[in-house]
């Protein structure tokens, strides 16, 4: 599964660890926007920080032209589970601690710290937009408000998109772009918040 190894490949090297800081110049405008009324960072703080936990419906387009799709778990803080849709034998579990990937159908296992992952900005709790992201872009994109975030420290390993609905505000989804150009686009509906989500789905059941 070539496509879902250059997904992984992404997943890991656009690493949303970044998630922290914001440098006082990135910092301005987007409060400047919050002060005009407008949705800025801190209403996207306050909105990620409420959310305990959630499930949704996900498409997933991969650089390969590929589109799959399945069932996103978000348990904050720290788990989470990709479980995708038959044929696919995929599965991406947040435990907490780490994140293991594996497919029984190809034998394919891989496993690392969650703060290494792009999609950490969604278990990370609290959520702190003051630490080592910059924001670089906050802007309304086809009816949607887009936050572009890179490393501070390091903006050349990549950039994480995310993608908000406004009144109220909603994450619809992000785009991972790695330090090659290569993006892998998650798009969320049937959003649901607050359910209680067992802790079975955030088992490592690799056997590894």
């Amino acid at each position: 599964m070539p496509g879902m190894r250059t997904f992984l490949a992404v997943l890991s090297a656009a690493s949303l660890s970044m998630l922290a800081v914001l440098p006082a110049q990135a910092q301005q405008e987007p409060q400047q926007l919050a002060q005009q009324g407008a949705i800025g960072v801190p209403q996207i703080e306050q909105y990620f920080n409420s959310i305990r936990s959630l499930k949704a419906r996900f498409v997933q387009s991969n650089p390969n032209g590929s589109v799959v799709q399945g069932n996103l778990y978000v348990r904050r803080p720290g788990r989470m589970r990709f479980e995708y849709d038959a044929p696919s034998q995929l599965k991406i579990v947040a435990d907490g601690y780490q994140v293991t990937m594996w497919d029984n159908a190809t034998r394919d296992f891989g496993q690392w710290p969650i703060g290494w992952t792009a999609a950490s900005f969604l278990v990370k709790d609290p959520l702190s937009l003051s630490g080592d992201l910059a924001v670089e872009k906050l802007e309304r994109v086809n009816g949607l408000l887009e936050a572009t975030m890179s490393q501070t420290r390091r903006p050349q390993e990549g950039k994480v998109i995310v993608r908000l609905s406004e009144n109220p505000l909603q994450l619809r989804g992000w785009t991972i772009i790695d330090n090659r150009g290569n993006r892998v686009t998650v798009s969320l509906s049937d959003m649901q918040t607050g359910l209680q989500l067992a802790d079975s789905l955030f088992k490592n059941e690799s056997g590894r």
